[in-house]
């Protein structure tokens, strides 16, 4: 896949280091895609981090037209106008059927350039208001660690842009390699939950002796586990437990348990040949009809086509 970093005249460290260590490093030893990575901006040359020190940008807006997937990092001069020429070329982008990703307020040049306008998007939290102020054609989702509408991604603050490349990673080469990939980057496959749960308490809480539950769940994943039988193995009530769960993990029991029946589906339709029906059963969701109903919510594919797709796929270009 070829992939670019745009950037203007100054550039977010951090958010930039993300999109390198997700598509910029070449990890092919260890099985995992290499991509053709690139650099660009306006004007080649050395660049002003926000962190204080310069990078280069070797390639200029051309390279932008070449590329399967154009990534925007944090816009840090968000009152200054964007180049007319960033512009053009994310339109442009998008136009041809480009995947466009913005890592927190890299957001707001997406808006600039239009390629926002009657989606839906999201930007770190401190950012949302304005966002939405100043781009009224655009419904900015706060509560979410990022959002995809149509070909285009927006990431919340920072870290989150790891969650939008990982998914873009899983959308592309499956689960089996986005897993292989966040453990390589020491760091969660997949995070349930959005972005509200760090904007009034940013580190989260001891998880109040879940943590052990948590893992037990993980393994009785074909098992009916209900609220009530969970909270008494948390020595909590219902109530409690449900309150105590969320504010743990971002989500509600529910929702975390179908999260991880999903990854295990994919994980067995990625790594085995056992029939559909067998499948639902281990990941807990019962019967294939109900496994097809959920896979095509998350997938929007059957897991028939999803096992052709990336049954024993390790390696993509």
């Amino acid at each position: 896949m070829n992939v670019v970093a745009l950037v203007g005249d100054r550039v977010a460290a951090f958010e930039l280091g993300i999109v390198c260590q997700v598509f910029g490093l070449d990890r092919s030893d260890d099985g995992l895609p290499a991509h053709d990575f690139a650099l660009c901006g306006p004007t080649p040359g050395p660049v002003p981090t926000t962190s204080g020190f310069v990078v280069d940008v070797p390639h200029g807006l051309d390279r932008v037209a070449e590329a399967d997937l154009v990534t925007v990092p944090a816009w840090p001069t968000l009152d200054a106008p964007v180049d007319p020429g960033v512009l053009t070329a994310l339109r442009a982008a998008v136009e041809r059927g480009a995947t466009v990703l913005s890592v927190c307020s890299g957001a707001f040049a997406l808006a600039a350039a239009g390629v926002l306008a009657g989606r839906h998007a999201t930007t770190h939290w401190q950012f949302v208001d304005r966002l939405a102020a100043g781009n009224p054609e655009v419904t900015v989702d706060r509560d979410v660690l990022y959002v995809v509408d149509g070909p285009v991604l927006t990431s919340a603050g920072a870290a989150a842009g790891i969650d939008a490349c990982l998914h873009l990673v899983r959308e592309r080469y499956g689960a089996a390699t986005a897993n292989t990939l966040a453990r390589r980057m020491v760091v969660p496959s997949f995070r349930e939950g959005g972005q509200a749960q760090f904007v009034d308490l940013p580190v989260p809480p001891p998880p109040d002796g879940l943590a052990g539950l948590l893992d037990w769940m993980r393994l009785h994943l074909a098992e009916p586990l209900t609220v009530p039988e969970l909270a008494a193995r948390a020595l909590m009530s219902p109530r409690t437990f449900a309150r105590r769960f969320k504010d743990t993990t971002g989500a509600t029991p529910h929702r975390w348990l179908l999260d991880q029946r999903l990854q295990h589906a994919e994980h067995l339709l990625e790594t085995t040949d056992l029939p559909v029906d067998t499948v639902a059963a281990r990941a807990g969701f019962g019967s294939a009809d109900t496994l097809r109903h959920h896979f095509a919510t998350r997938r929007r594919v059957s897991p028939h086509t999803y096992r052709r797709s990336f049954a024993g796929r390790r390696n993509g270009s």
